[in-house]
């Protein structure tokens, strides 16, 4: 393995995935959620993405926030190509991408002086001790006074069990030969004949084999930078605080908003030890344990500012709501760590159909009646599960949409575009929410044509099978491969209706529509003009 990689696996390119919980009104509306104050619905932000592996959030977040500045950087001179590729093709000159290493990054001339976030999306866990130091130096010399930081890791609570498996695995790949991805199939088939073999380990872990059938099923281009880099680090809570206090940050919350609500994680007896420890930081490594936490996703701030009890409120009113979801009026379920959530459809159900027209404030909400007769307890409370839950989804203010729509228009045209070749990129901008939304290639094909101007989903059906034909694939239904053309253009074409009537909508009220080359140019080229001139 080549010095530059430090250990950190560089021959298997990481998976071209979004993650929801970097979306910066997703950390506002975590900030809201906990009381506490925060500055990112101001103009002119700026992001840094700490191992940005692909780039591919970070160019989704720089469409759907053209109002910020993000700077992405990664080890890996292929990932930054293609980010760069991605963010020339759609004309992003919000995103800037930096072929760095951590102990360098910090000379790299371009860079703002500070930032408003700072992100690293499961980084800590698989780099060094150095490397970490250099990141928290990074973070301490670079984050805003009240700057947020993103960062998310393996929890060791539950991965402690799982730990001599990773082991296992690594040891056997390590001793195979020839590419790494078939070094990985049969490393984990050995694992599988270890425990064939009645392996007490594998008695005494069930966790650990409920592991390895879950890893049998997953990509090894994924499990390669999951499991076997040379790094592979779980936290205890307090001891990842302690490295980040270093660079004066304190905990804020998950970004999780489900965590926000203790009754359907913890029981009552669990929640009763929680409200034993005062201490923040020890109640997180209790709570942990309580809930055998596996991955955390949480924000840090520098100079964490509360609320007053009026205030916190004020923010939830000012705070605007998408549906995220078709809702057509039956129930609706919920599930967390507890289990089933109770809702009551006389609560959930104005709400829902308030938002059906599109996106509104909290205060409007309440304006219209949505709440009933509702205490502001009951109504945090339910707007934390929907949101939580992906029901509903925080999103940015109606000022500056127009912008935004041209941008996301070209991104997803791009995106779209892509999925004629392959399924790598699945997610969609959403000038809307400044997030996105996961669609498969399929979906993507229809929306192609969609944008191209077939209104008809007989004609999605139709381009979506001439481009698959043409690559010799064919669909599965029911879990058996589909031979003949009209098979398969059949089972398309129902999907293409289906489509048209669930899923349509939502991307049309979420602006995920993309639009043809000529015209997402055309729009593009205005809103730059636009920002120009203002």
């Amino acid at each position: 393995m080549s010095d530059w990689t430090s250990g950190y696996v560089a021959e298997v390119d990481y998976t071209h995935d979004f993650f929801q919980e970097m979306t910066p009104a997703v950390m506002a509306l975590a900030a809201t959620s906990k009381g506490q104050k925060h500055n990112l619905t101001q103009r002119d932000l700026s992001y840094c993405e700490l191992g940005c592996g692909q780039g591919f959030t970070a160019n989704l977040l720089a469409a759907a926030n053209p109002h910020i500045q993000f700077h992405a950087m990664d080890f890996n001179p292929a990932h930054i190509a293609g980010a760069r590729d991605l963010a020339a093709e759609t004309d992003l000159d919000n995103v800037h991408f930096y072929e760095r290493s951590f102990a360098d990054f910090e000379q790299e001339d371009s860079l703002p002086k500070q930032f408003d976030i700072i992100a690293l999306h499961g980084v800590m866990s698989w780099v060094s001790q150095e490397n970490r130091q250099y990141i928290v130096q990074f973070i301490r010399r670079r984050l805003k006074p009240g700057g947020m930081v993103y960062v998310s890791y393996n929890s060791l609570s539950g991965w402690a069990s799982v730990m001599p498996l990773r082991r296992i695995l690594q040891d056997r790949a390590a001793q195979g030969t020839g590419p790494l991805e078939d070094r990985i199939v049969e490393a984990l088939s050995f694992a599988g004949h270890l425990e064939g073999a009645g392996a007490k380990f594998f008695k005494a872990n069930p966790i650990a084999c409920a592991r390895l059938e879950k890893s049998q099923q997953m990509s090894a281009n994924y499990l390669a930078h999951e499991m076997f880099n040379a790094d592979w680090t779980p936290f205890h809570f307090a001891d990842l605080a302690g490295d980040l206090s270093q660079a004066k940050l304190n905990f804020l919350g998950s970004t999780s908003i489900l965590d926000h609500v203790d009754d359907i994680c913890l029981t009552p007896d669990q929640t009763a030890v929680l409200e034993g420890e005062s201490d923040p930081v020890q109640r997180e490594n209790l709570r942990d344990i309580l809930v055998n936490e596996q991955f955390r996703s949480d924000l840090f701030i520098k100079g964490g500012r509360s609320h007053t009890e009026r205030g916190a409120i004020g923010a939830w009113f000012e705070t605007p709501l998408a549906l995220m979801q078709r809702y057509s009026g039956g129930p609706l379920k919920l599930s967390w760590r507890q289990g089933e959530i109770a809702l009551d459809p006389a609560q959930y159900g104005p709400i829902l159909e308030a938002l059906q027209p599109g996106p509104a404030t909290v205060r409007s909400l309440l304006d219209q009646g949505a709440f009933g007769q509702m205490t502001w307890g009951e109504i945090s409370r339910l707007l934390r599960l929907l949101a939580g839950s992906g029901v509903v989804a925080p999103c940015l203010p109606l000022d500056g949409i127009t912008e935004r729509q041209a941008r996301c228009q070209a991104f997803n045209l791009a995106v779209c575009k892509r999925a004629e070749d392959s399924e790598t990129l699945r997610f969609l901008a959403s000038p809307v929410t400044g997030g996105g939304l996961q669609l498969d290639r399929v979906e993507l094909l229809f929306l192609l044509a969609y944008g191209e101007g077939k209104a008809q989903p007989t004609d999605w059906a139709d381009l979506a099978w001439s481009i698959l034909s043409a690559q010799g694939q064919r669909l599965q239904h029911e879990g058996r491969v589909l031979v003949t053309p009209e098979e398969n253009l059949a089972l398309l074409q129902a999907r293409a209706a289906a489509f048209a009537a669930r899923r349509m909508p939502l991307c049309k009220s979420l602006g995920l529509i993309p639009a043809a080359p000529e015209a997402a140019r055309a729009a593009t080229a205005s809103a730059h003009s636009t920002v120009r001139a203002a």
